[in-house]
């Protein structure tokens, strides 16, 4: 049986999420709505009436205060009713909710359950002025996502003369759940191999393609596979194992590639073999080599680059991990799936760090092209705006429904994100220094250890993730690569799994990512050495996937673990008590073999050995011209407090207010330094401060950088820059420079020389550059990366249209302090203080916030002066531990001005400075003085009595006192006598805050 439920506010009840969506649509296609109202409804399918009419009863789907209950439409008064609802394979969490609830009203068994299903849709009655072309516009650009979900229209006379919908169950059907296909291989042409690697979206390449062909002629192998009954060729599993394995995504084969790199600037040539070992694992290696030998206490890295985030030393009883991930292809195609996936997956990672993480907090940093972007858009891709809203919301649902705190982030603005925006999603944990007698940084699955699975079931949604995010985004790019997040059923399973790893019932964990179990188990038998698996056993959402479906699906919420024998009965009781699904699915080996059944059939049969090793190494040309840019002069300011203004409300420097307050920056009570500080709290926060323990001071800082204007003038200076603002970033509310640690997630457009990438020789070699400075400044500083990640294929290529975005690097930051009392923030405190810059101002405009202001073209992008920064950044950490600072800012976005009027809005105080006074580097009209980005300067306030002391620290150093704050309310900047600005500070705060005041 299949029927509708239909649950509608009663009247009078006033509809808030209708009234929020009537706004949508107005703001965000500028269409004017009289009224929406909101309808919710349930299809349900295998109840009888009289089961149905007692859930109706006893009020399962409805509360009978505010709600009205029908099997008949309840719609009425309405000019235009739309319905939205999911295609069939993807996720529906308030549709699992729904049917759980069912389960319990109508007190059915397990057994009974799982012959229900519950598929939910919303019904929009839109009271309107409008056309059938308007409301299409409303349904397809708004309301729905046509890649996840379908909808259907009517107006009000349709709807008279046939009210209602048909009721749909969005289910997967027609396939055979036992199908093994072959693929002949060894008699396809190159043509017809590229041409299904293309159809299936494997993103394999001719020449991996051959490998693979080649492996399967070898004698030993068909000699062995006809002993077991398997065709010469590839299964269809196999192949899609290989290609999940061997992706962009899970290899990272173009930072393992072996890349000859000339650079025509200064005519030498090298060749570089792994830019990741090279670089970043290399770099990384020094430091700690040096930090044992050198630093009081030795090397805090515990575990970096070879698991599922970088661990390091806290405290005597914890340890802290680190993982940023991107989502940047499902956030294109569904913003809010996409980002909530991000966020729910990248908590995952320190879940299986280890023997397991406790999650502490998450960041995120977003970027986009501009939201009020005009003009027709290419095919397949999103509003902007709608990207915007659509991300932020995703990542809101899934931080905030996992009660975990966002106490740090960021968003970037650039027109080029709009071919695809980039999600960044952070987590960072604590694991108890031992866990049931051994180090909590160590995990080893063992031969004989049960392989199981727990957490959400296995659907079609997240099919080709990992290949789909190898390649750009295209109009054909597949609907099943997005899935959908549920942050309470994985909040289920983390609670299960820490009291699982505290009580020691597991030899090895880690999460079911990319690939799903294909991955998840295949690095997991690195350990061991084999595994045997079988797929018949592995729990469905639906019925009707296929093996290679199940193997290698990335539906959501799931981990796997490596669990003793004797211990699992202890495991799958405790798993049940606290009503988490775990499933046993095979054993790891010492076989050397991927091997996995369905039932009696074999699906896969492969050598470890080749599957994790037998990628071949790409080989790759960079060629370094620096472009030619324009060194135009500044053009003249009459203005400039007028220019301050419009400063402060461009996309880049003004408040993210309105999106931080989305988030939850409190739960767990350990929040210190909040995103937003000062007397209103609106004012900008550098980084975020946390105490991983409550009962104690010790804190940590979360702090990030990320310069991608740098990107198209040098991305040697583009990767310096993000560095240095995120340790500076960290400096400034106390961070320590010789307790940090880094993760680098790099976002490149594509860089393989190509028919479509002409331009791939230059790309390529702006990626080299920015591993060069990576190195060169991690070591300088002494920060190692402990994790990281890239993302190498954002680019978009559709209508006719390729968008590629600039190379973007984002870098962040922990660092561990003593005493959270000592932290700093951005707000002014009290009149009479000391205004300080640190550091010197030079004449960088290239990519600068006042270059694009003004329109003027600089090559002169900022430089990073490593020896002076640290030495600056150690004695900042020194005067903070002394009590000598009352306020800290860094300069970066919009420089010295910008930084000093966030000053003055978080404190609501005024100052007077002298432009005289800086410190400078080159000549500067005022416009230069007030805007220059010059990486490495702080701004600072010290109290009367303590100056002399401050300036005593920093003696021999490039810094000047260039005024104090004042209780005038006012933002006083001269030159000399001369007045440049008089400005009140809340009309700065205006204007700080106007532009994403939606």
């Amino acid at each position: 049986m299949l029927c509708r439920v239909v649950v509608g506010l009663k009247e009078g009840v006033r509809d808030v999420v209708g009234e929020k969506f009537g706004r949508k649509i107005k703001s965000e296609l500028g269409m004017d709505v009289r009224e929406v109202r909101i309808v919710n409804v349930y299809t349900l399918e295998g109840l009888e009436q009289e089961q149905v009419d007692l859930a109706l009863e006893r009020a399962a789907l409805h509360d009978p205060v505010l709600h009205e209950v029908s099997l008949a439409p309840l719609a009425r008064d309405f000019d235009w009713i739309i319905e939205v609802g999911f295609r069939p394979g993807v996720t529906d969490n308030e549709g699992r909710t729904a049917r759980e609830t069912l389960g319990v009203v109508l007190g059915l068994s397990k057994e009974a359950l799982e012959t229900v299903k519950v598929y939910t849709s919303k019904q929009y009655l839109i009271t309107a002025d409008m056309d059938e072309a308007a409301i299409q516009h409303v349904a397809k650009d708004l309301l729905a996502n046509e890649l996840i979900q379908r909808y259907e229209y009517k107006s009000s006379d349709t709807w008279t003369k046939s009210p209602g919908f048909e009721a749909k169950a969005a289910r997967v059907t027609g396939k055979a759940s036992d199908e093994v296909a072959i693929i002949p291989l060894s008699t396809m042409s190159d043509e017809e191999m590229m041409a299904f690697s293309r159809a299936n979206t494997l993103a394999l390449s001719l020449r991996e393609l051959h490998d693979i062909r080649d492996y399967y002629l070898d004698p030993k192998v068909k000699s062995e596979r006809e002993s077991l009954g398997l065709p010469a060729d590839p299964t269809d599993a196999e192949i899609e194992v290989l290609a999940q394995t061997w992706s962009e995504h899970c290899k990272h084969k173009i930072f393992s590639a072996k890349i000859n790199y000339e650079n025509r600037e200064t005519g030498t040539r090298s060749e570089i073999s792994s830019l990741y070992k090279t670089f970043i694992q290399g770099s990384t290696k020094q430091i700690r080599e040096r930090n044992a030998v050198e630093r009081d206490g030795g090397d805090y890295c515990l575990s970096v680059f070879k698991d599922n985030a970088g661990v390091i030393a806290f405290s005597e009883t914890i340890n802290v991990c680190v993982k940023m991930e991107t989502h940047n292809s499902p956030s294109a195609l569904d913003p809010y799936g996409g980002a909530l996936t991000g966020i729910v997956g990248v908590n995952r990672d320190p879940m299986g760090t280890g023997i397991g993480a406790n999650l502490l907090c998450n960041t995120d940093v977003f970027c986009f092209a501009s939201p009020f972007h005009e003009g027709e858009l290419p095919p397949r891709l999103l509003h902007p705006r709608r990207v915007f809203e659509g991300v932020r919301e995703g990542v809101e649902h899934g931080g905030n429904k996992s009660g975990i705190p966002t106490v740090n982030g960021s968003i970037v603005f650039d027109e080029r994100y709009l071919g695809k925006p980039l999600v960044y999603c952070g987590t960072i944990g604590t694991m108890p220094v031992e866990v049931a007698g051994r180090p909590s940084h160590e995990k080893c699955a063992l031969p004989g250890d049960c392989i199981v699975m727990s957490g959400g079931r296995i659907g079609a949604d997240g099919i080709h993730g990992a290949t789909f995010s190898s390649e750009e985004l295209h109009e054909e790019s597949p609907a099943t690569a997005v899935q959908i997040g549920d942050p309470i059923t994985q909040r289920k399973m983390y609670d299960f799994l820490m009291r699982a790893r505290d009580l020691g019932l597991y030899n090895a964990i880690t999460d079911n990512g990319a690939g799903g179990l294909s991955s998840s188990v295949g690095e997991m038998a690195e350990d061991s050495g084999g595994f045997e698996m079988d797929l018949a056993k592995a729990p469905l959402k639906y019925d009707g996937l296929r093996p290679w479906e199940i193997l290698i699906s990335e539906a959501q919420e799931r981990m796997t673990m490596a669990v003793p024998p004797e211990k699992l009965d202890r495991f799958m009781a405790l798993s049940a008590e606290m009503d988490v699904e775990s499933t046993v699915l095979g054993h790891f080996t010492d076989s050397c073999k991927y091997f996995v059944k369905y039932g009696d059939k074999i699906v896969t049969c492969l050598d470890m050995e080749f599957l994790h090793e037998g990628v071949p190494q790409m080989e790759l040309d960079a060629i370094w011209e620096r472009p030619e840019i324009a060194d135009e002069p500044i053009p003249a300011v009459e203005d400039q407090a007028g220019l301050l203004k419009d400063m402060l409300g461009r996309l880049n420097i003004c408040s993210k207010e309105y999106v931080v307050r989305q988030y939850d920056h409190e739960v767990q009570g350990g929040s210190v330094v909040k995103p937003m500080v000062g007397v209103k709290a609106d004012g900008p926060s550098d980084a975020g401060v946390v105490r991983p323990q409550l009962e104690s001071e010790q804190g940590l800082v979360i702090s990030h950088g990320i310069c991608p204007e740098y990107s198209d003038i040098d991305t040697y200076w583009m990767m310096a820059n993000a560095i240095d603002e995120g340790i500076r970033n960290a400096v400034a509310v106390g961070g320590n420079v010789n307790y940090m640690a880094g993760c680098d997630n790099f976002c490149w457009c594509d860089p393989v020389q190509s028919e479509s990438t002409p331009d791939g020789h230059y790309k390529l070699a702006q990626l080299v550059r920015a591993n060069q400075a990576l190195a060169h400044y991690c070591l300088g500083f002494g920060v190692p990366c402990v994790s990281g990640k890239d993302s190498m294929k954002n680019d978009y290529k559709g209508g006719g249209h390729k968008i590629s975005i600039p190379p973007t690097v984002l870098f962040s930051v922990i660092s561990v302090i003593p005493d959270v009392n000592k932290c700093l923030t951005s707000d002014f405190k009290q009149a009479g203080d000391g205004i300080y810059i640190l550091g010197l101002t030079r004449p960088e405009f290239g990519g600068s916030e006042i270059a694009g202001q003004l329109g003027f073209s600089s090559s002169a992008v900022p430089q990073v002066d490593l020896l002076s920064a640290k030495k600056r950044y150690e004695t900042m950490f020194d005067v903070t531990q002394a009590g000598l600072v009352n306020a800290a800012h860094d300069c970066s976005d919009g420089g010295f001005a910008v930084a000093l009027a966030e000053m003055c809005i978080g404190g609501r105080m005024g100052a007077e400075v002298n432009l005289s006074n800086l410190p400078v580097n080159g000549e500067m009209d005022d416009t230069g003085l007030l805007y220059a980005e010059s990486a490495s300067r702080l701004v600072v306030t010290v109290p009367a009595a303590k100056q002399a002391e401050f300036e005593a620290a920093f003696a021999g150093q490039a810094f000047a006192r260039v005024g104090e704050v004042t209780d005038s309310s006012k933002l006083i900047v001269k030159s000399d006598d001369r007045i440049v600005i008089e400005e009140h500070v809340e009309a700065l705060a205006g204007a700080f805050k106007a532009t994403l005041d939606w």
